[in-house]
This record gives structure tokens, sequence and C-alpha cells, in this order.
């Protein structure tokens, strides 16, 4: 295999490069290769010359021209003898660098791993024995680019099922005030916002990536919720009102509180786009949110308000809702077959003159069934233990996985399940799992190395590791020699220069010294460098990281002022300062602002519910998503930042009309509060869960982590909405009977009917006057 891979030639015009053209070399000019290579090369030498001396030790081991060389990381799933001597290995690693000095070698390189590929592909089909996983620099971003492919016939079957609930959502069996085509129209006032904010972000030269998938989610649960409430808001407006008079009723009715949620978005979501985000994926993601966000807005005022007025003119004329024909009087309809009477059932203002307290929409299947079932059920006094109850087993679960809650750092969480990435890291973590990364051991000042109490401060720093030292080795090269440790400095210097240096096992460590001559030219060791390998279990992230904060406590209080580096810190770091980040800097900012709307709200009162509201939801969102094995990475928090919004786009309305009831109950004010908004919550509620449930089959890890989180959130927000808040709004402030006015006696009111009929319609109007 290695020998099939270095023989890999990229064609250009002119010139064929192969690997020695383009791989990193050492100070003598040869390629740069594993150290196992080295093993495998004098192994078969062996073999063949019929010796059977050559041992392998593990994870240190000796080649022939006396060097230590650590295979740890490239020899896995290893079974020693006694005295750590290798007798089988499960897996080997073999890794290949490449120079990425110019363009043109950059993308010969790019060439060259593409064929790479292709060429163990190749190998593995005429080799079936032997498993092999390759892995490239650019198998990560291809990887995760790969699940918008993977999501494509998933997402347009949510879309179709989104559609049909949505019309099925806004119809009812009266023909004249059913309004499937506004259900369809919200949908699609979503659609173009959604595609516009995509059209600027391309526009502006914005890269895609695949957490762009949860952006119609987003918008799908907070454009939904805006039109269905602008619905219901013409639910309640009567019906013998002038159009212009029932939209403005509506625009008075739904906006106000839609407006301050979409600025709520704007705002948590602005955050995350700030530079205070360190992750450029979820910077760009909060980015085309709040422009998505923005003209949803927009478009819901002027495309959806008017596609209302539209349907509003439909039903005042009273023409059919889907055909747009006029609907004969039921004298008419009797001489018609049983279909299209059936097709074309309406009321007429007549109907419903002698039950004038009847609204005639409550035959839409969900107000009656919250009017007539639900409001009565969840109030009920025998009831309400029991939903105090399963809150406080709510409460017991999410507080025992929000203290299981870790940061994920996995690459693998983000990208498609059947990929060259989930199989290379699934094989690594399973062979290779017993050692650490190397890591790099700096001493970067001069230090008294020929001191002994110097020497025994480093031993001990790096005591428990598996160590390739030169200065171990040193140490022990001169008590080989039977010469003191405690050398003078200059015998101490000149020792390891021109003696341990020169040899040629040892020759090696030179790139780890930096000496420097003083003025009058004493030649001393300004710096240098070990290398520590940790021995860790399964969970090597979490170890890995652990065992980094503590070495940086170390180098802080020791003697011996040292750095320590690997890679890998550099992600980790990264990743564990920012992974919270936009998940912080939203929650703050939400608080600010629930905070000083206090003062422009009508009563403050609003906005403690719903901090308290959305203080439950999410913590009972990470709770759980955390005992549902989602961990705490940058898809999760994204989906946690849409809760604070999605909490509050549902919550807010219900909140607001208890709050500001007057009079009678609080019973009373929770019935009528889920029955004046409890439709729009539950009808988007339905086409939101309907829309997430394709995404569960996605072969994606990133769409698995978008899902749960997502449907977790809309699942908690439901329960806080339909059962949480109305019992306990029930027993806890604020009190109706407080801000009961009491009417004086002395100052009476005098109220004037009039009854209006206009002879040539079937309008009735009740003007009303007060004196």
């Amino acid at each position: 295999l290695h020998s099939a891979v270095t023989r890999i030639q990229v064609q250009r015009p002119g010139f064929n490069y192969t690997f020695a053209h383009i791989c990193i070399l050492n100070n003598d000019k040869t390629c740069i290769v594993d150290d196992i290579v080295h093993v495998l090369e004098e192994l078969k030498a062996a073999r063949s010359s019929n010796r059977t001396n050559f041992a392998i030790t593990y994870p240190i081991t000796h080649l022939k021209d006396g060097r230590e060389v650590y295979n740890g990381h490239q020899l896995g799933g290893v079974t020693v003898h006694s005295k750590d001597r290798v007798k089988s290995a499960e897996a080997i690693q073999l890794t290949y660098y490449l120079q990425a000095i110019n363009s043109l070698n950059d993308m010969v390189a790019e060439k060259w791993e593409s064929i790479f590929c292709d060429t163990v592909e190749l190998f593995q089909k005429s080799n079936r024995k032997v498993k092999m996983y390759p892995f490239t620099s650019s198998s990560l971003k291809e990887d995760f680019q790969k699940t918008s492919r993977v999501s494509e016939r998933y997402l347009i079957t949510s879309l179709v099922l989104v559609v049909t609930l949505a019309i099925l959502c806004c119809s009812m069996q009266d023909c004249v005030r059913s309004k499937p085509w506004l259900g369809l129209l919200g949908l699609l006032t979503v659609t173009l916002a959604t595609l516009t904010a995509a059209g600027i972000i391309n526009l502006t030269g914005g890269k895609y990536n695949s957490t762009f998938l949860g952006i119609p989610f987003v918008m799908l649960g907070h454009g939904l919720y805006g039109t269905f409430e602008m619905l219901s808001s013409w639910r309640k407006t009567r019906e013998d009102q002038h159009v212009k008079e029932r939209t403005a009723a509506v625009f008075a009715d739904s906006m106000l509180s839609f407006s301050l949620t979409t600025a709520m978005y704007l705002v948590t979501f602005g955050i995350g786009a700030s530079p205070f985000t360190n992750i450029e994926a979820a910077r760009i993601f909060c980015c085309n949110s709040c422009i998505a966000i923005f003209f949803n807005y927009l478009y819901v005022l002027s495309f959806y308000g008017s596609s209302l007025v539209f349907t509003g003119y439909i039903e005042n004329n009273y023409q059919h809702s889907i055909f747009c024909r006029k609907v004969p009087k039921p004298e008419v309809l009797q001489e018609k077959p049983a279909w299209y009477r059936f097709l074309l059932t309406a009321k007429f203002s007549e109907d419903t003159a002698d039950a004038e307290e009847t609204n005639t929409y409550e035959s839409h299947l969900l107000v009656w069934f919250l009017k007539r079932y639900y409001c009565d059920w969840i109030t009920n006094t025998y009831v309400k233990p029991f939903v105090v109850l399963f809150y406080l087993v709510y409460i017991s679960f999410a507080l025992m996985g929000y203290l299981q809650v870790s940061e994920g750092s996995d690459l693998s969480n983000i990208v498609a399940t059947a990929t060259r990435t989930i199989e290379y890291t699934t094989a690594q973590q399973k062979y290779f799992s017993n050692y650490s990364p190397v890591i790099g051991f700096y001493i970067y000042e001069s230090i008294e190395y020929w001191n002994t109490s110097v020497q025994e401060d480093v031993l001990e720093y790096t005591k428990g590791f598996v160590r390739i030292s030169w200065f171990e080795s040193y140490l022990n090269y001169l008590r080989k020699l039977n010469i003191s440790t405690g050398l003078p400095k200059k015998n101490f210097t000149d020792m390891l220069r021109n003696s341990f240096l020169k040899a040629p096992q040892f020759a090696h460590f030179s790139e780890d010294i930096i000496f420097s001559k003083k003025y009058n030219n004493e030649v001393d060791v300004v710096a240098s460098r070990m290398f520590l390998v940790a021995k860790t279990m399964e969970t090597k992230r979490e170890e890995l990281y652990d065992l980094l904060e503590t070495l940086r406590k170390l180098s802080l209080t020791s003697k011996v002022k040292f750095i320590v580096f690997n890679p890998s810190f550099v992600y980790m770091d990264r990743y564990a300062s920012s992974v919270g980040a936009p998940l912080q800097n939203s929650c703050i900012s939400a608080l600010f602002l629930l905070f000083f709307s206090a003062f422009l709200v009508a009563d403050s009162l609003i906005n403690v519910w719903l901090t308290l509201t959305v203080a439950s939801v999410e913590f009972g969102v990470i709770g759980f998503m955390t005992l549902w094995k989602v961990e705490l990475d940058c898809i999760s928090v994204l989906c946690l930042i849409y809760g604070i919004n999605y909490t509050i786009d549902n919550c807010a309305p219900l909140l607001s009309t208890f709050v500001l009831g007057k009079e009678f109950t609080r019973t009373k004010w929770v019935k009528n509060a889920l029955e004046v908004h409890g439709v729009a919550i539950l009808q988007s509620y339905l086409c939101y869960i309907v829309g997430l449930i394709p995404l569960a089959a996605v072969p994606s890890n990133l769409t698995r982590t978008l899902f749960r989180c997502l449907f977790l959130i809309a699942l908690v927000t439901f329960f806080h909405c339909f059962a949480i808040l109305p019992v306990i709004l029930t027993f806890l402030p604020p009190s109706k009977k407080k801000r009961k006015e009491k009417k004086n006696p002395e100052n009476r009111e005098e109220i004037e009917c009039v009854e209006m009929v206009d002879m040539d319609s079937t309008r009735v109007v009740d003007q009303i006057t007060t004196v």
C-alpha cells in the first residue's frame, strides 16, 4: 500500500508530480514518512534473511540505527508479550505530509489527495480482508457539505407535508369562512423571506454551509405562528364590519406582539452574528436568520396582509373560499345534488340572527375542541395536581440531564453518517485511544540543565508520561559512560554538542535544542523541547482537555518556565471558549431587552412571567437533549438561541392576555387566553412537528442533532403553553380581585341601542351610543 501511494502521479502540462515532488523534506532532503514504515521495512528485511531476533516494542521501539521512536499513534489494537514486546496489532495508521507553499503546489496536493483516496479504495477491492479508511485535509469539508445533498428529498417531503397540514388547519366546513388559501400563502410568505435572505447572502459573497438547513425551520416556527395569529384575530372580528375595519382590528390585535417577538429575534440573532461570536459558521447562520426574519416581517405586513384583505372581500361577498364563486342561498341549494350542497355549505347572517352569542367560526375543529373541552379540562380542580406533579417530574429529569452536560468537540457530529470522516474517526477511536496525541513540552528560557536539582524538577514535571526526550536520553547516555550528570556547565554543554548529538542514534535530537554563543564564546542552551504522550481511556477528548488545563496551571507556578502545545489544543481552546459564547450573549441580550421593555409594556408582570417561562423551557431542553445524547456543540447552541425566541413567540400572547385581563377570575382569564391564542399556537405547532419528522430520517449527524434539539424545543414549549402555564396561572399572581373595578352607583351608564336594518341586503348593523 505504501509503495502504491508513493507511486501516485498527478499529471500537469509538461510534468508529472509524484509524492517525492510535493512531500515535506527532512534535513537530509528525503521525504518525511512515519517511523512505522521504517519498522515494517526492517521487519520485512529480517524475515527475508530468516532472522527471528527482531522485536517491536510498544509504545516506544528502537530502529536499526539505534534511534528511539514513538509508535503509539501508528500501531493500534496492540497486544504485547512481556517487556512491551508486540505480539500483534489490529491496526496501522500511515500519515503522508504534503507541502502547500504556493498556489500551484496547493492545487497539485489537492489533486494528489483525491487520487490518494481512489488508490486506497482500489487497493481495498483487491485486499478485502483488510479494512482501509482514507482521510485527507479536504474530507471534513466535503463530508460537511454532503449533508445538504442527502437532505434534499427529505426536505421536499417536509415541504409537502407542511403545505398539506397548513391548508387543512385553515380550512373548515363553512365554505365561505374557510381560508385554505391563507394557509398556503402563509407558507409562501415564509419561503419568500428565506429565499430573499439566501439571495442576499449569495450576492454579498457569503459562503453556504450545511448549518443553513436549520434556517427554514427557524422561519417556519416564527413565520407560520405570525400568520396563524392574524387569522385567529380575523375570526374574532364582527362579520357585519367592513373589510377595512376588520383588517385594522386584526393588525391592532396581532401585529404588536408579532413586532415585539420579531425584534427579539433580531436582537438575539444579531448578537450571534456580531464579532463577539468566534465560530464563523454560527455567525453566518445568525446573520442569515436575521435577514430572513426581517424580510418575513415586511412580507407579512405587505404580502400576507394583502392576501388577508383579498380573502376578506371574498368572504364579505359570500364567495366560495377556494373557487371564488358566489354561494347560493339555502333555498336555492336545496334543489341541488348532495355533493353540491356539501361543497357549498355556508351560514348566512340571517341563520345566526337568533343566536347572537354564537360565533360562526366555532365550527372550526380546533376552535370547537379548545372551547368545548380542553379549556374546561385543564382548569379542572382534579387535573391541576397531576399537572403540577408532572412538572416536578419534568424538572427532576431536566436537572439530571443538566448536571451531565458536556461540550462536544467531536467533528463527526457535524457531518453525514456514511462518510470517510465517520469511518476514520470511528476506527481511530476504537484502535488508537490508548494514548493522547504527542504533546510538545517547550522550555523557552535558559535554565541550569547541569544542576541536579533542576534536572529533578524537569523529570518530575514529565513524570507519568511516555517521553521522547533529548534530556532524558542525554542523562542516560552520561550514566552509561559512568559520568556524573552534575557536570560543570561547560563540560555538560560540550559533551552534549560534541559527543551526544554526534552519535547517529541521537543526531535527530539536534532539532530539539537551540544553542547560543555569548560574548565570551561560551555556549548556552537557550531553549529546548521534549515530547510527551499521556495514557488515556475511551473518553480521550475530556481527559486531554483536563490534562491541558493541569499542565497550564503547572506552567504558571513551576520554577522552570515552559509551555505545552499540540495542534489539537488550538481547536479545543477555540471551541471551548466559543461554543457557549453565542448562547451566552443571546441570553444576556434577551434578558436586557425584557428588562427594558418592562417599562414600555402595560404591565411589567408580563416580562417577569415570560422570563421565568423561557428559563424553564431552556433548562428543560438542555437537560433532555443531554439525556438524548446531544452534546453542547455549535448546532445545539444555535438551536438553543432559537429556543429563547420560539418560547417568547408562543407564550407572550397568552401571558399578556391573562395579565392584562380585569374582573372575573383567574380561571376565566386562563380559558379566555387559551381560546383567543391557543388555536394559532396549536396550528403552528402541528405544522412545525410535521415539518420536522422527515428530518429525523436524514443520514447525517448534523440533522440528527438539529431534529432532536428543535423537536425538544417545540415539545417543551407546547407543554408549557397548554399545561404548565394554564394551571400555574390559576393560583399564582396576578390577583384579579384587586383589579376588579367597583362601579359607583352614582355614576351610572345609560346605553342607547339603535338597530339599523338595510332592507336591500342581509346585513344588520348595531350602533351603540353611550350617554
